[in-house]
């Protein structure tokens, strides 16, 4: 291909300009989440040595349907670019494992090719978009960073695009997060994402809003994989029905995967092989729910929630029930609300020793009951705000624990001037609940 883009795996595009140049988040082979999730599809060779032949990779943010450390095992050769995440763990971590980073600074565009150039917009949620330009073609990638300020950048530079303009980014029922709750009496909490919404109508509007031609389905190509986790199947998005309802007028919402020719607008099908078989047993990957914690896991637990100060201003207890038996930390006092997870000890013990506790979370094997009332909110909206971001994006990934430390973290975000809080209802809660950090 002399000028376009490819897309395949979960959120990997591949861009040429004359052959392949730059690859985004190559999760070509293995599992994610303790194998809780595999690709939905196989990665063909043509694409897997599109991917090889390119000589820069950029990962936007470090879960591991996006930074896949067995597909990147096969890929040192490259030079890895990542966007500026506070705290510098993704670059930190990767380049003491041998790998060649360059930290791109936020909205500054760097040159890549004779007819590409490419700018990273880091967020406060230690997401990043990726925004191309291809010979004056404007492409997006912003898999599951959401807005949170980036559209100011592209509010600028869009007037200098007059080609064609495409948008990638995650979109899909809602399985790509914690769902799997379940109430005090042990009966599931039914997912959002359990009601299939059409997802073209949303497509289109974000199209509108943004003022762009096609869209990419992506961030959204896996299935279940344990036979713990397999329940959630029935909420993955079939690749086949981003479309459904979509009506964008000369817009376009093109199939899952894709080869798209810049120069004529036209593109041609990809057509991966299903990843299907059987579900694995957990034991698979060293978890057995029958094992409890031993007492220096217990103290490996009370060591990294005590560390993040604002939990203990909004719940009085995190418990997990591991192997029959109940750990209970206790956080704060007159809150009346806790959490219990209940999940397998080999998993949880590695992801809070790797400060990635979102990988159990996400997986959707581990199952979680909320205690007292949390803002009225149940399922996943209710771990959001003061939970998840909290553990998850500002502690393990930013370093950000208590409150001085979190005021630094949101000073530098919002010295980048990239930091945005809509009015929708998520981000408003998002702001209140960072009232005391923002300055």
């Amino acid at each position: 291909m002399d000028l376009g883009f490819e897309t395949i795996g979960n959120a990997c595009l591949i861009f040429h300009d004359r052959g392949p140049v730059l690859a985004t988040d190559p999760w070509l082979h293995g599992t994610a989440y303790f194998g809780a999730w595999r690709l939905s599809h196989e990665v063909p060779r043509q694409q897997q040595e599109n991917v090889a032949a390119c000589k820069f990779l950029w990962i936007s943010h470090g879960h591991p349907d996006h930074l896949s450390l067995p597909s990147l095992e096969n890929l040192r050769d490259k030079k890895i670019l990542l966007a500026d995440h506070y705290g510098g763990r993704i670059a930190n971590d990767l380049r003491g494992m041998g790998f060649d980073v360059t930290v791109m600074k936020c909205g500054q565009w760097l040159q890549v090719s004779d007819r590409m150039r490419i700018a990273a917009l880091a967020n406060y949620n230690q997401d990043a978009s990726l925004v191309v330009d291809l010979d004056g073609h404007l492409i997006v990638d912003a898999n599951d960073a959401g807005n949170r300020g980036s559209s100011r950048f592209l509010d600028r530079e869009r007037k200098n695009f007059h080609k064609r303009t495409v948008l990638a980014c995650l979109t899909g029922y809602g399985d790509a997060d914690m769902i799997n709750f379940f109430d005090e009496q042990g009966r599931r909490v039914p997912p959002a994402a359990m009601s299939h919404t059409p997802q073209g109508p949303g497509i289109a509007a974000l199209l509108d809003h943004y003022d762009l031609d096609y869209f990419a389905p992506s961030s959204s190509m896996h299935r279940y994989n344990r036979t713990d986790s397999v329940w959630a199947d029935a909420c993955a998005t079939p690749i086949e029905d981003h479309r459904i309802g979509f009506d964008g007028g000369r817009r376009t919402c093109l199939p899952a995967y894709v080869q798209f020719d810049l120069h004529t607008g036209t593109y041609e099908k990809i057509a991966p092989k299903a990843n299907d078989g059987p579900p694995e047993d957990p034991s698979v990957y060293g978890d057995d729910w029958s094992t409890p914690l031993q007492r220096e896991d217990e103290q490996l637990l009370r060591d990294y929630f005590a560390r993040f100060e604002h939990l203990r201003a909004q719940f009085d207890f995190v418990k997990f029930a591991v192997g029959g038996r109940e750990t209970t930390i206790d956080l704060g006092k007159g809150h009346g609300r806790g959490v219990t997870f209940a999940t397998p000890r080999q998993s949880l013990v590695s992801a809070v020793q790797w400060n990635a506790f979102d990988d159990i979370l996400i997986g959707n094997f581990c199952k979680t009951t909320l205690h007292g009332d949390w803002w009225g909110k149940q399922g996943a909206d209710a771990l959001y705000p003061h939970f998840t971001p909290f553990v998850t994006k500002f502690g393990d990934n930013g370093g950000a624990y208590d409150a001085a430390g979190l005021r630094a973290y949101f000073a530098e975000y919002l010295r980048r001037g990239f930091t945005e809080f809509t009015a929708e209802a998520a981000d408003q809660e998002m702001k209140a609940a960072l009232a005391p950090y923002l300055g």
